[in-house]
């Protein structure tokens, strides 16, 4: 990306997270059906996707062990999809960018413009107060 600088929603590289991610990590992803982590992340899961849930209150969910950090996951995440209040999602950008994902989205109401920077400046494409599943189906041909 040499002489490209990134920024936040930029839809060439919303196009791309979406394309080229194959495993999504989801922090604060709930077993709870009524949930949009869960609805989105079951949509998300049934169009090709991994989704490897990351919440210390659940054990699996959709058929995925859970994992309490991004940090814990033994696999390689390539995107980073974060539903947490505002207030908490800086440190899960910082986590995405400690482990190296290509990609952060937060979801809708999900807004840090300082974490999303720390994470554009790493070099990490960033979605922010977007549906990922809303996107998803905008693309879909």
């Amino acid at each position: 990306m040499e002489g490209m600088e990134l920024e936040i929603n930029d839809p060439d590289e919303i196009e791309k997270m979406l394309r080229e991610a194959k495993t999504i990590a989801v922090v604060g992803l709930s077993s709870d059906v009524s949930r949009a982590s869960y609805s989105v992340s079951r949509y998300m899961q049934t169009h090709g996707y991994r989704i490897i849930p990351v919440n210390p209150n659940e054990g699996s969910v959709l058929g995925e062990k859970a994992y309490a950090r991004l940090e814990d996951v033994p696999v390689k995440i390539d995107l980073v999809d974060i539903f947490r209040r505002s207030d908490e999602a800086g440190n899960h950008v910082d986590e995405a960018i400690r482990i190296g994902a290509r990609g952060v989205w937060l979801q809708e109401g999900v807004i840090d413009v300082r974490a999303a920077q720390r994470a554009l400046d790493a070099g990490i494409a960033v979605a922010m107060d977007r549906c990922i599943l809303k996107e998803h189906i905008k693309r879909r041909r």
